[in-house]
């Protein structure tokens, strides 16, 4: 969540490539001969563009889970084990259907968005890719209408899987009457049962910090081909990376852009959400559909028909990129991470039962203050969470930067990324410093966020 994905591919060339550490690891150990070389990423580009998509994706949904299993009230598991329902049977009956808003959450945009992934395909150089098939086909052929036919196809598709996963998963009436008010009870796992858990999340850990490694490494490496550690080291290339006059502002850029999108974001999709979840108006179905539809087409796309709508002599012509794109960006990350308030703050509203606000309204208490008073403290959890993927996603987002950004004041993080990718020489190495420097801005975020609600993680999504 922290690392761009296509920055991440980056760092996994360094050990996956064809001349990279896994292979110098199996030189040394004998399995391969000095001039034998396996091209991990060549035989299996669709595993890799998975595996990294996943690793890359898989905090949205843990942050989904735990906002969910935060608001999960113990009392309920209690109950069910004072009634002999214990074990996987209590979690299938009992948990389970409690937290699947959040499952839901998580799983919807997860999907949609590794469905439309192109950064990381292109990196992998994995050409059957719908996203990619409409990059090329835009890129080589001017006016060619088969990739904005594909797009509709994959909007068209992509609304039906989704419409599909919600009334499989997502209609069910999970609310609960009480929020959690207290910590449910620690567990003791025996022996075996930790030896697990560790093996399984110190091999996850291990996989989700590969593209990470890879990077910081090619950010210090003096020289990295052929060898399971680089060959010289230094630090020239952060020096270089800050001290380029693409760094500093490009950082500045992206916070503002993303700043601005999120408070959007924040209000906007609360609204949504509640018009979806709380009221009975007519085309509520329509707008939720309406809401995702921003994660089901590629940014690049997107991004032309931004481009398309503010050339001059036509009605958003004040919006056009080339002078300022400053409003065009926000406004472009604000629709392309809106799905993940919506999302979020729906899940919430899904677990808090409508009685509590109708109780409140009982009382005297007008819906508005209501709403202010007793059903947003309730799902703030959610809320954070949403807003917080909307701004770490906004300032990792790629396909926008790179076409609506075309100046270099102008830049955000990632063109700015982009571009020192494309210098010759040490431009790879230099492209992972300034990528570490984003890594580590987006992580000290992370981290005061989290100081300010809550000396853990955790708390940010407990109610």
């Amino acid at each position: 969540m922290i690392l761009p994905p296509f920055v991440g591919a980056i760092g996994v060339l360094h050990i996956l490539g064809q001349y990279g550490a896994l292979n110098a690891v199996l030189m040394h150990l004998g399995v391969l001969g000095p001039n034998d070389t396996i091209d991990w990423l060549g035989r299996g580009r669709m595993w890799g563009v998975i595996a990294l998509n996943a690793l890359h994706l898989y905090p949205i949904l843990f942050l989904n889970l735990t906002a969910a299993l935060a608001n999960l009230d113990p009392a309920m598991e209690e109950a069910a084990e004072n009634l002999g329902c214990t074990g996987f049977r209590k979690f299938r009956r009992i948990t389970l259907p409690l937290i699947m808003p959040g499952l839901f959450a998580g799983g919807t945009i997860i999907f949609i968005f590794a469905f439309t992934e192109l950064g990381v395909p292109l990196i992998f150089d994995l050409s059957r890719i719908t996203s990619v098939q409409i990059f090329y086909g835009i890129k080589e052929i001017a006016g060619n209408p088969f990739p904005f036919a594909l797009v509709a196809v994959m909007l068209v598709s992509t609304a039906l899987l989704y419409a599909v996963s919600k009334l499989l998963f997502g209609r069910a009436d999970n609310a609960m009457v009480s929020k959690a008010t207290t910590v449910s009870n620690a567990r003791t796992p025996g022996i075996a049962a930790r030896w697990a858990c560790t093996l399984g999340f110190a091999a996850i850990t291990l996989a989700a910090l590969l593209p990470h490694i890879g990077v910081i490494l090619a950010s210090v490496a003096g020289d990295w081909h052929h060898t399971v550690l680089p060959t010289g080291w230094t630090a020239d290339h952060y020096r270089t990376a800050l001290a380029h006059p693409l760094a500093v502002p490009s950082i500045l850029n992206s916070l503002k852009y993303s700043s601005l999108a999120t408070i959007f974001d924040l209000v906007l999709g609360v609204l949504v959400a509640y018009v979806v979840v709380r009221t009975t108006l007519p085309g509520r179905n329509l707008l939720d559909a309406l809401a995702m539809l921003p994660l089901a087409a590629p940014g690049l796309v997107l991004a032309f028909g931004y481009i398309s709508m503010t050339q001059d002599g036509r009605t958003f012509a004040f919006l056009n990129p080339s002078k300022d794109p400053t409003l065009l960006l926000v406004i472009a990350y604000a629709v392309r991470r809106l799905p993940y308030v919506v999302r979020s703050a729906a899940a919430g509203l899904q677990q808090t039962s409508v009685t509590l606000e109708e109780a409140a309204q009982n009382l005297g208490c007008p819906p508005l203050r209501a709403l202010r008073r007793v059903t947003f403290p309730l799902i703030a959890a959610n809320v954070l969470a949403g807003g917080l993927l909307a701004f770490a996603f906004a300032m990792l987002e790629v396909s926008d930067s790179l076409v609506l950004a075309q100046k270099q004041i102008h830049f955000p993080i990632t063109k700015a990324i982009y571009e020192l990718f494309q210098m010759m020489g040490e431009g790879r190495f230099v492209a992972s410093a300034l990528g570490v420097w984003a890594m580590v801005f987006l992580a000290l975020t992370i981290f005061v966020t989290s100081r300010i609600l809550g000396k853990k993680l955790g708390a940010l999504f407990r109610v």
